[in-house]
């Protein structure tokens, strides 16, 4: 039984966990705060202000995403602790598989709710719109565009996410020259806001005849998706507007006419660009999110007084330093080179399997560990 041992060992790690981990989501208070916004929503004068509505509904799906995540893993506890003493009395070694699964996914959950607690962000929760674009490398740069898009694509349906495409503009031959999507799910923009950067490809390219080695770019924007109570200020003429037909993803309907826009933001050069709305105006509103969202992030960070004192955005569309390598060949690895994670399964990673590399980056943010390394040649 020392298997047996060593797993009543592991639970009784984990219990303590548990119960630590109600204090740090607050699940009493968020209990009674649930119950307060429920309250003020059965009111029939509360959908009088639509706007008003949209937040308080947005915090109470937070807030049911978070108790309903601490409910199973109380529950996956009891199931655990059951299954140990069932084993013990019964004597029982056929148990011993089953005790251990339970115990190591238990293992997991405290570990995913662990990270919900790093995500103390002021848009954290919020939904989070990726933006593409190829680096130089034409065909083999775009290609790897379509790459990520996949593999981020995946990555929001194993997290149970909704994924919306805002645009995109396919290249000449093959793959992708540039691509907007919005990510829809609790806590969205935490986890990927640190996906943010230049992602760097190497293999041997499909395109080259001669079968030699390629190393391609591509940078992924990661914005969080602003609400009305986030005002920007954006002078009416420093935006150019333009309308285009939309290519792609929409619908017949929507490739008829010039229902596609594009903003360009004069005094910084920022363009953002929207096709999939089934009017113009919604894709002019939709770009006027994207526009605020990327100024008030740029502002943010440079700690600047104002929009205005944006000076360009070389800094925001640099390829700058690689957060982390994609090496297909001569052997098979993707490290990031802030938190030095690494996973030699490249295919599984290409498929959404990401959930390593974001955790280890919010476990190293949290602690101010990320690390400046430079990739190897």
């Amino acid at each position: 039984m020392v298997i047996l041992d060593e797993v009543k060992r592991r639970l009784s790690e984990l219990a303590p966990e548990v119960a630590d981990l109600a204090d740090a989501l607050a699940i009493e208070r968020s209990k009674l705060r649930l119950e307060e916004l429920e309250q003020r929503s059965a009111d029939p004068a509360f959908y009088n202000d639509p706007e008003n509505s949209a937040k308080v509904f947005a915090e109470m799906s937070g807030i049911r995403s978070n108790l309903e995540q601490y409910a199973k893993l109380t529950e996956k506890l009891s199931d655990a602790e059951t299954l140990v003493e069932m084993a013990e009395e019964g004597g029982d070694e056929e148990l011993g598989d089953e005790v251990q699964q339970a115990v190591d996914e238990l293992g997991s959950m405290v570990e995913e709710l662990r990270l919900v607690t790093l995500l103390t962000g002021e848009y954290d929760a919020n939904n989070a719109i990726l933006t593409f674009h190829a680096g130089a490398g034409g065909t083999e740069a775009q290609d790897w565009v379509s790459m990520l898009y996949r593999m981020y694509t995946r990555y929001a349906q194993r997290k149970g996410w909704n994924v919306k495409l805002l645009d995109m503009l396919e290249g000449e031959e093959a793959g992708i020259k540039s691509a907007s999507i919005l990510v829809e799910g609790h806590n969205a923009y935490g986890f990927l806001r640190g996906e943010n950067g230049v992602h760097r490809l190497v293999r041997i390219s499909p395109f080259d005849s001669s079968g030699r080695r390629h190393t391609s770019f591509a940078s992924l924007e990661v914005m969080p998706e602003m609400d009305d109570s986030i005002t920007v200020e954006i002078r009416p003429e420093d935006i150019r507007m333009e309308v285009y037909r939309s290519s792609g993803a929409g619908g017949q309907k929507v490739n008829k006419t010039s229902s596609a826009v594009r903003l360009i933001h004069e005094p910084t050069g920022i363009v953002v660009s929207c096709q999939t709305e089934r009017s113009q105006y919604q894709n002019r509103d939709m770009c006027m999110k994207m526009l605020a969202a990327k100024l008030y992030q740029i502002k943010e960070r440079e700690h600047l007084d104002k929009i205005s004192d944006i000076k360009g955005v070389q800094k925001e569309i640099a390829w700058g330093s690689q957060i982390r390598s994609y090496v297909f060949m001569p052997y098979t690895l993707v490290k990031d080179h802030r938190t030095g994670y690494e996973n030699g399964n490249v295919n599984a990673v290409m498929d959404g399997d990401l959930d390593g590399f974001v955790n280890a980056y919010l476990k190293k943010a949290s602690r101010g560990e990320l690390s400046s390394e430079q990739p190897a040649d």
